[in-house]
């Protein structure tokens, strides 16, 4: 299978992350795989065998916001019938919103089986800040996109919000969760960590707004855990401070550590007692999966996405509502007596398996 993966550059998410674990995959079983970056940004290794290319614009001009889209699927139909001398696209998977919004407008792609991958809750990132016209407008602009598209969603949930919240009908729609190279992820464990068989809390995630490090550690505090928090993420200055000044507003100064960015968060997660997600919205939630398959319980807010997805049966004792309190509540009790994590249940998470899902978006729908 020929496969072609575009996505507005590399520079370190999840999204990221998820299209290189697939590429990677698709290339150990033998398919062909082209990775199009839409910018020439890229803080992850690529895997060997990768065919990829970065289609840079070069246009300086004054207008340039007004003709980028056009102007950009343009760029991205050349690149696309280039690569096709020799052979079609068996398969093409749109990632991110801006990506989308480019590829939308390509003449190539209509004749291409094409797929939008959404890695996100849209309402929580595009309308909840907006209300009235504001709010109507960016609507109608997501429906424009995705309207009678083949669409693809991490989860359940960001599909029916696509749905209920901008009233797109795709052509079809399927959920395939996010993809887990389960060999790599224990190997990585492996590795040192500083803080290994000492009692600590982890929370790993940018810092940004949604991740909601303000309501986590509120709840920290509030729980009456001793063992230390250990924040590991990055985001601007800013942010970092005021999460700083809160912890030392509530008297927790020296018991809540900022790590960084760390580029193996594994054995991290590994060594840690109990993983939080503390976010508003989480498309799937790559790293309760991560902790789970390390042996690490976890806790969640129930927020829109895919953690009430991933921790069910037993596991679903560690969500909770969003706010503060219940999520103190829930750390202290899963904490102190957690449930047992059942290896088996997280196999439909292998990468293996994910792939074999997208195979079939080839299958049931073959290029004539």
């Amino acid at each position: 299978m020929k496969i072609l993966f575009i996505i507005d550059g590399l520079p370190g998410g999840g999204a990221e992350k998820v299209v290189l674990t697939l590429a990677e995959n698709f290339i150990r079983e033998g398919d062909s795989v082209s990775l199009f970056s839409l910018r020439d940004v890229c803080h992850y290794p690529l895997p060997d065998g990768l065919d990829y290319q970065v289609i840079k614009d070069q246009c300086r001009a004054p207008w340039r916001k007004l003709t980028e889209l056009s102007r950009r699927a343009a760029q991205l139909d050349r690149a696309v019938n280039e690569a096709e001398k020799s052979a079609p696209f068996d398969l093409v998977l749109s990632n991110l919103h801006k990506t989308d919004r480019i590829v939308a407008r390509s003449k190539t792609m209509k004749h291409r089986n094409l797929w939008f991958c959404l890695h996100g809750v849209f309402s929580s990132s595009y309308l909840g800040h907006r209300t009235g016209f504001s709010r109507w407008l960016k609507q109608q602009k997501i429906k424009r996109i995705y309207q009678q598209r083949n669409i693809v969603t991490v989860s359940d949930a960001v599909g029916r919000d696509l749905v209920n919240e901008f009233t797109v009908q795709p052509a079809q729609l399927r959920t395939i969760y996010n993809p887990f190279d389960f060999s790599a992820i224990l190997q990585n464990a492996q590795a040192p960590c500083d803080m290994a068989g000492q009692d600590y809390i982890i929370h790993v995630g940018r810092f940004h707004p949604s991740k909601r490090h303000d309501r986590l550690i509120k709840a920290y505090a509030d729980s009456d855990i001793q063992a230390p928090l250990v924040l590991l993420g990055q985001g601007k200055p800013e942010q970092e401070n005021r999460l700083r000044s809160l912890a030392a507003e509530l008297n927790i100064g020296d018991r809540v550590i900022f790590k960084g960015f760390q580029a193996n968060p594994w054995a991290w997660i590994k060594n840690a007692r109990l993983l939080v997600v503390s976010s508003d919205s989480e498309g799937f939630g790559n790293v309760l999966v991560e902790a789970l398959l390390l042996g690490t319980p976890v806790v969640s807010t129930c927020c829109p996405g895919g953690p009430a997805e991933i921790m069910t049966g037993p596991l679903a004792r560690g969500l909770c509502n969003l706010n503060s309190h219940a999520l103190a509540q829930a750390m202290q009790s899963i904490y102190d007596n957690p449930p047992e994590i059942t290896q088996g249940s997280l196999q439909r998470f292998s990468v293996q398996e994910i792939c074999a899902q997208y195979r079939q978006l080839y299958k049931n729908n073959p290029i004539n």
